[in-house]
């Protein structure tokens, strides 16, 4: 790696850059999920055979790989970049003022709600991914059960909770990486950033809910 490069890198304004650019990238796959998962709804057939189509596609290793590439860049350039904030003021101040674009609850927790994301995702592959395997049969092709294991989860009013929490902490993440990473880009001006926050709350909530109701049907409605 050249000097030049290096330095470019340690950039404070290169390390935000990258932070929205992968922040956004994981808000896309997060839409993309949950839309698969709300198949759900439909019925045990469509919801495992979504989940066959993804698992038996021989790319799902690469776009795992890519996927975890994306997590953990995304992870290691904000923990960077809390701690070296840290190491700039290693005083508190006695007050806090409000700037122009003001710290809000999101904003200021955003380690706090990150490290609960990064708990859930060990918990929930752990839980899923690679959680007990029953089969099923549709059209003479074997697949996995995921609507099963997925309602025998969430029977568990622990496992819900927690996962329903997670999604409240996600929400609140977003709601501040979303808008704070047009920012980071360049792509803020007065013109439209009141509609920037508008839609970093909307995404928020949609994708917050979202992911909260399976828990809470699943959990409800109790096993097929």
């Amino acid at each position: 790696m050249s000097n030049s490069l290096a330095i470019t890198l340690k950039s404070s304004v290169v390390k935000k850059q990258l932070i929205g650019i992968t922040g956004l990238l994981l808000c896309g796959f997060l839409v993309t999920h949950l839309l698969g998962n709300f198949l759900l709804f439909v019925g045990p057939e469509a919801f495992n055979k979504y989940g066959h189509a993804l698992t038996s596609n021989p790319l799902i290793y690469l776009a795992e790989a890519g996927l975890l590439a994306l997590f953990l860049g995304h992870m290691g350039l904000a923990l960077k970049a809390t701690l070296e904030n840290k190491a700039a003021r290693p005083q508190r101040y006695y007050m806090k003022t409000k700037t122009g674009r003001g710290s809000t609850i999101a904003s200021s927790t955003m380690p706090y709600t990150g490290a609960i994301l990064l708990a859930f995702i060990v918990f929930h592959l752990q839980g899923i991914k690679f959680g007990a395997v029953y089969n099923v049969t549709y059209d003479g092709v074997v697949m996995r059960d995921l609507y099963k294991l997925t309602f025998e989860k969430f029977a568990s009013l622990p496992y819900a909770a927690f996962y329903v929490v997670s999604m409240i902490a996600m929400a609140i993440h977003v709601s501040h990486g979303f808008w704070s990473a047009f920012q980071s880009v360049g792509f803020w001006h007065n013109r439209y950033t009141d509609s920037i926050r508008k839609a970093a709350i909307g995404y928020a909530v949609f994708v917050g809910l979202g992911f909260s109701i399976l828990p809470i049907y699943c959990f409800l409605t109790g096993a097929n």
